[in-house]
């Protein structure tokens, strides 16, 4: 009997510190951005005294992180940005665009991208997605790497600054694309936001025939093999039914974009038309991929909808046909 409880005891204590586990192995402030090749563009001199310029001084009321953090028993990379105060803050979490190196996150994405969110009064954080930038393992383009980012929903649970109920979800090109697929494998998102997303792989392919051969073929296990249900698994214009109805959804895209053509957003919202599912498209005249020229109003777009679904708790748009 003595020892069946010594049995029991052991197993308890264990039990206990694997729920106790952190998720988030490393938070490395980043607090010296002057070495760094983006602090040219940062600043400005003026009587011999280096400061921000006007609109990056935003930048002494936040804090960039380098991130490490668990998905699936591996280590992966991240950034993490919030605003210095002491407060609880909506949080968001950011997919980039690319793959491998190409479109990984810099610190200049922390210092902007992700900073001009975090000042708003945001917790935002983002993955580089395994194999990327020192983490372990090696992503699938819209594969198993969307656990990393789904993830990041209870690793926020550990950042004393966020508040886990309020979670929104940004996405750029591929990181559109995950997005999308991440909308249907959790309901801890409240708004989401999308610019130049992949909606249509087949699209991409037919337009940009690269994009197999030196991407999806590379990247993808078993490709040559399950071809068609790969695509597919990707392409969220095949499978609108499964988006959820209480997520609302801001799409923007520049129709001069030749990453990604205008008509993948232009279709998928025909086809949130049939379901009802609550979004707004904006296409951008003459906006490139990036809808670089409107970046302004861009940004003004995306934290209008962060400011009323997430941050204000808006109601959700009706959208039974309705009306005189």
């Amino acid at each position: 009997m003595k020892y069946l409880h010594l049995v029991i005891f052991w197993f308890l204590i264990f039990s206990c510190q694997a729920q106790e586990e952190s998720l988030l192995i490393e938070k490395r402030l980043i607090s010296d951005l002057t070495n760094t090749p983006i602090y040219p563009r940062l600043t400005e001199e003026t009587n011999g005294q280096i400061s921000w310029k006007e609109e990056y001084k935003y930048l002494d009321s936040i804090e960039i992180y380098g991130i490490t953090y668990m998905s699936d028993g591996l280590e992966i990379k991240g950034l993490l940005v919030q605003p210095k105060s002491e407060e609880k803050y909506p949080c968001v979490i950011y997919n980039r665009g690319g793959n491998r190196a190409f479109g990984s996150l810099k610190i200049a994405h922390g210092a902007i991208t992700l900073g001009q969110i975090a000042k708003e009064g945001y917790v935002v954080i983002a993955s580089q997605y395994r194999g990327n930038s020192g983490g372990e393992g090696m992503e699938e383009f819209g594969g198993e790497e969307v656990n990393d980012i789904i993830i990041l929903t209870e690793v926020l649970e550990e950042v004393a600054a966020a508040d886990t109920d309020k979670i929104g979800m940004y996405g750029w090109s591929r990181g559109g694309m995950m997005t999308y697929i991440a909308l249907t494998k959790t309901n801890r998102i409240k708004a989401a936001v999308v610019g130049g997303a992949i909606s249509d792989v087949y699209e991409n392919i037919k337009d940009r025939p690269e994009m197999e051969t030196g991407v999806l073929a590379e990247l993808i296990p078993n490709y040559a093999e399950n071809k068609e249900e790969e695509i597919e698994k990707r392409s969220a214009i095949k499978w609108v039914d499964k988006f959820p109805k209480d997520v609302p959804l801001l799409m923007l895209h520049g129709n001069s974009d030749w990453r990604v053509k205008p008509e993948q957003s232009l279709r998928l919202a025909l086809e949130l038309e049939k379901y009802r599912i609550p979004y707004r498209l904006i296409m951008f005249e003459g906006g490139d991929h990036g809808i670089s020229e409107h970046k302004k109003e861009v940004n003004e777009q995306v934290l209008d909808w962060f400011e009323r679904y997430l941050k204000n708790d808006e109601p959700l748009p009706n959208m039974d046909y309705h009306g005189r």
